[in-house]
């Protein structure tokens, strides 16, 4: 398994490579040469393990044994989520009428990147203690990512880790997260300006790929393709907790609906849906609804401001995985995915092609329908869902 660039600047790397970048060096985002797709056979022998054992499972076709032995990815899965509160590291709450939660914050920040950033930690230390290697890990954050990433890295003598939150847009709890951790190797910045205005400067470090190179600087924001990968589990987990049995003609279909701010877990949900399991995805944005803008009018353009909600960590006005989700849809046309984001990145507004817009059910979804709900205008939580 090697990893492309959405923009086809770069030659491919291996799971290492796309590990230990950022961004990729032509301004792209890693993704898998190819994605696997997974017949009945193998829905049906998955559908009765626990969540840290579909994690291996799901990392193990991501991972080659080459780079990592399958016995240590176990290891290290297992260590990841050693910390986690809930005996099963995740629990599906079940409601009425149908309706479930996927409890996925039982880590030690209570957010559910634990879940991917805790794994990923444990990834990069694997690679640092055999490479004898140092790196310094920039993070922008609009409240969870941060102190996520911060836990699965604190202590860690090969690791700085650097992180810039936005000053007076994070909730009291989420700061105090990052700011009262002691350790040496972390370094916590507050920064004039909201997150999206935060992560320019990141961008244009990693951009120059000299500076870059010469610090070992990496990402653990969800452009950091281990992040995606991971989170690919609380799907399929999801699914088979909610299906009684897979033995019908046709496979049930579930819905899955996923709150979102930069991205990356719907990205996850999108590749799920790509390697074969039947799940809808709804996505709900808050005010900031650039994601719901594109889905429903092809929209991919800034709003004047970023809007304050109580959802402060969904409060994003580009997220940087929509660059992997329109790659998908435009079946891995590097060549237009580039053309495309460099405009957004001199504009900030982007008009889809219509062809490519048309595409969002067909490519995204499967067969299914992608339905897009706006709400939780600020300062309500929940809200009505904003005028279409």
């Amino acid at each position: 398994m090697e990893y492309i660039s959405t923009r086809g600047g770069t030659r491919a790397v291996d799971f290492e490579g796309a590990l230990f970048s950022g961004y990729a060096p032509d301004g792209g985002l890693f993704m898998p040469q190819h994605i696997p797709s997974l017949d009945r056979g193998t829905l049906q022998r998955w559908s009765s393990l626990s969540y840290p054992e579909l994690v291996k499972e799901l990392c193990s076709l991501f991972v080659p044994a080459r780079l990592v032995p399958r016995n240590v990815l176990n290891e290290l899965i297992d260590r990841a989520f050693s910390r986690f509160r809930h005996k099963n590291v995740v629990h599906l709450s079940r409601l009425k009428d149908g309706l479930n939660i996927l409890e996925l914050w039982h880590g030690v920040t209570y957010a559910f990147k634990d879940l991917s950033l805790s794994c990923t930690g444990q990834f990069l230390q694997y690679f640092l203690e055999k490479k004898k290697k140092h790196v310094n890990i920039l993070v922008g954050t609009s409240g969870d990512t941060g102190s996520s990433a911060i836990e699965s890295v604190r202590g860690q003598k090969n690791v700085d880790i650097f992180v810039l939150l936005p000053k007076g847009f994070c909730t009291q709890i989420q700061e105090l997260q990052m700011t009262t951790v002691i350790e040496d190797n972390v370094h916590v910045f507050a920064a004039h300006g909201n997150s999206d205005e935060i992560d320019e400067p990141i961008k244009e470090l990693f951009a120059d790929v000299d500076f870059a190179g010469k610090y070992n600087l990496m990402s653990l924001n969800s452009v950091n393709w281990s992040r995606i990968m991971v989170q690919i589990a609380h799907f399929f987990y999801a699914y088979f907790q909610c299906t009684p049995s897979l033995d019908t003609t046709q496979l049930p279909m579930v819905e899955i609906v996923v709150p979102t701010g930069g991205g990356g877990n719907i990205t996850a949900g999108c590749i799920a849906q790509k390697m074969g399991l039947p799940i809808r995805l709804i996505t709900v944005v808050n005010s900031n609804d650039i994601v719901h803008r594109t889905v429903q009018h092809g929209d991919f353009s800034l709003a004047e401001s970023v809007k304050a909600t109580l959802a402060s960590a969904m409060d994003i006005q580009e997220p940087y995985n929509m660059e992997r989700i329109l790659w998908l849809l435009s079946g891995s046309d590097s060549c237009l995915i580039k053309t495309l984001m460099e405009q957004f990145n001199i504009s900030k507004r982007l008009k889809l092609p219509e062809d490519l817009h048309r595409k969002h059910p067909p490519v995204l979804l499967g067969s299914s329908l992608c339905s897009q709900i706006s709400g939780c205008p600020s300062p309500s939580w929940p809200g009505s869902p904003d005028p279409p």
